[in-house]
């Protein structure tokens, strides 16, 4: 997935407010919590909401969105203050939570994702689930999704638990795991080269 550089300067003004007691909120508000915003988007880009709407930079993004690229398409999402999301072609992604202060969960439906939070940030607990398996994460940085014909994951800084099939394998900077199906579990995590590293 490649993106262009882009400017981490961007604030969000009163971001959560009212957040703790999202939980209690029926679906239809809770949908209406804006958590994010679009940074950057290429080709065709929509969440499926609702409301169900085209994406394009500056755009809000919101819990329960389920967010898509198309085959052509790229998205930059920035989630909160400190959290980025960029999104491949052909990407579907939904928001389940986000909470800067405790934690996020997603759902990794298709396609490929990064998730990057600087290393100063507060370690809140991060879940990603996808049909492969489940990423736990607490601050760091990694790539997600089709590499090589398996279903790749990425750890370029922090430490990811990921568990699949009754296994649980913990990755730290620089390894890697391939499952090439669901319902496998993962192997023992080993180091990417340099040119792996750069597809993803």
């Amino acid at each position: 997935i490649m993106f262009a550089p882009l400017p981490l300067t961007l604030s969000r003004r009163g971001l959560l407010t009212g957040a703790a007691g999202l939980a209690l909120v029926p679906g239809r508000l809770r949908a209406a919590t804006d958590v994010g915003v679009v940074e950057a988007a290429q080709g065709e880009a929509m969440a499926a909401g609702p409301p169900e709407r085209a994406l394009r930079p500056a755009a809000p993004v919101y819990v329960g969105d389920e967010v898509m690229t198309g085959a052509a398409g790229r998205l930059a999402l920035r989630l909160g203050v400190r959290t980025r999301v960029l999104m491949g072609s052909a990407t579907r992604l939904t928001i389940d939570r986000f909470l800067a202060d405790s934690g996020a969960e997603f759902t990794l439906g298709d396609g490929a994702m990064i998730f990057d939070r600087p290393e100063d940030a507060p370690r809140t607990p991060v879940s990603v689930v996808s049909a492969f398996g489940l990423i736990a994460v607490r601050g760091t940085r990694f790539f997600a999704g089709p590499s090589r014909d398996a279903f790749g994951l990425f750890v370029e800084r922090g430490t990811v638990r990921f568990v699949a099939a009754g296994r649980e394998v913990t990755l730290t900077a620089g390894l890697g795991i391939d499952i090439a199906s669901p319902g496998l579990p993962p192997p023992d995590p080993t180091p990417w080269g340099e040119a792996r590293i750069r597809e993803a």
